[in-house]
């Protein structure tokens, strides 16, 4: 697979190396045997990183030819960088939200569809030094707390739970992402962090998923749909039916996505 493009790649800068301008590997095709070939371009959330990563691959493997490009960053990053014009054949959102962004500017072709959806959890350093159990425990004395920004899904998620439970916090820091948030934790800048339980899982050398029930009212479905103006429809509209197979769910079950 590529190299993972920067999450804050300009938008004018993004492209896909090896695939110029006359290279019919760009808009990519069909083969004789169905499978697709080309560059297939994919804006994904970023708690999505591992899954995709690894559905990528086996994308790739599926259908010799053809060869994923990952891109991710926040939902709301990628949906202005999509409607700003930059080069994408899939988006793949954190939330609905962000996904009605690019669908109302009409940069969707068709209807998105939800492949999974996905629970906060309280992040903490490994072994839990401070005792946290529940979302209250976050605002004791000394406790530094991160979140997402709220225009983020998992900020938007975090504000909602943090209403179910009554909660008035103020963070030490707003993150851009999910893994932003996670960061902070894993560094021990702060002692705890909203964020999602497949982040946790996949950091869970470093840190603990505490759950929470608030959790529970703030759970975010992950949409995703071929773009309108994708270099290689074929390829972004494989992509998607190829999130929905029974290979790519085991790889989001196994990572701690819910079903759809």
């Amino acid at each position: 697979m590529r190299t993972t493009l920067a999450a804050a790649v300009a938008v004018a800068g993004l492209t896909v190396a090896g695939c110029g301008a006359g290279d019919d590997r760009a808009s990519g095709g069909v083969a004789a045997d169905g499978r697709v070939t080309g560059a297939v371009t994919v804006f994904a959330a970023a708690s999505l990183t591992e899954s995709f990563t690894r559905i990528g691959k086996d994308f790739e493997a599926a259908n010799p030819g053809s060869t994923v490009t990952l891109n991710f960053a926040g939902s709301s990053a990628l949906a202005n960088q999509i409607n700003q014009g930059a080069p994408a054949d899939v988006f793949a959102s954190a939330a609905p939200a962000n996904m009605t962004t690019v669908t109302e500017a009409g940069n969707a072709d068709g209807d998105p569809s939800t492949f999974a959806r996905n629970q906060l959890v309280i992040a903490v350093p490994r072994g839990n030094p401070k005792g946290i159990t529940r979302l209250a425990e976050l605002t004791g004395p000394g406790v530094k707390v991160a979140l997402c920004a709220s225009q983020v899904p998992c900020g938007a998620a975090a504000r909602t739970a943090l209403d179910a439970a009554g909660v008035a916090l103020t963070p030490v820091t707003l993150e851009q992402d999910v893994r932003g948030a996670l960061a902070k934790v894993k560094l021990g800048e702060v002692d705890a962090a909203l964020v999602y339980r497949t982040d946790a899982r996949a950091a869970s050398a470093d840190v603990t998923g505490v759950e929470f029930p608030e959790s529970a009212r703030a759970v975010n479905d992950y949409p995703i749909i071929a773009l309108r103006d994708a270099p290689n429809p074929a390829g972004a509209r494989a992509f998607v039916e190829y999130v929905h197979s029974p290979p790519a769910r085991a790889v989001l079950a196994e990572a701690g996505f819910q079903a759809p």
